[in-house]
């Protein structure tokens, strides 16, 4: 079972990601749902969201409708390739935090009000995009967010 802990203040980072992040499409998977029991529990997993339109620019938005809607979700890619059927976190200019350990909604949310006040804070304008992904290192688990400026 996997224990949701306090989480710890995050530090928010410029990266300059200079090659894509590319994942295999799975429409089955839930973006804030992680079960061990959950098929491909250890794989890498990347979604993708559309930020609501009336929060994604607004200094104090709204955690709970930041979020719009799902574009999509998938697992790390490795070295299969699907016939061009692949999604990818692109290389780019993002804001970016993570934690060492499973964040739910709430947690998530309040992290991407962060970012996005960090953003606008810097006088960046934050895209219409985040990218939550979940990884493993050193045999734990990982939520990363990225905010394309």
């Amino acid at each position: 079972m996997i224990y949701y802990k306090k989480p710890m203040k995050p530090e928010i980072l410029n990266l300059n990601l200079r090659s894509a992040l590319l994942y295999v499409p799975d429409e089955g998977l839930e973006p804030f749902k992680y079960n061990e029991g959950e098929k491909g529990f250890l794989r890498e997993k990347l979604f993708c969201f559309e930020l609501d339109e009336n929060e994604y620019l607004s200094i104090e938005p709204d955690k709970n409708r930041l979020f719009g809607r799902l574009i999509f979700g998938g697992q790390a890619a490795g070295t299969v390739q699907d016939e061009g059927k692949t999604l990818e976190l692109p290389e780019g200019n993002y804001l970016f935090a993570q934690m060492r350990q499973l964040l739910n909604r709430e947690e998530i949310g309040a992290l991407a009000v962060e970012i996005q006040q960090e953003a606008l804070w810097q006088r960046l304008r934050p895209g219409k995009l985040l990218y939550l992904r979940y990884l493993f290192e050193d045999n734990s688990p990982v939520t990363q967010l990225f905010r394309p400026v």
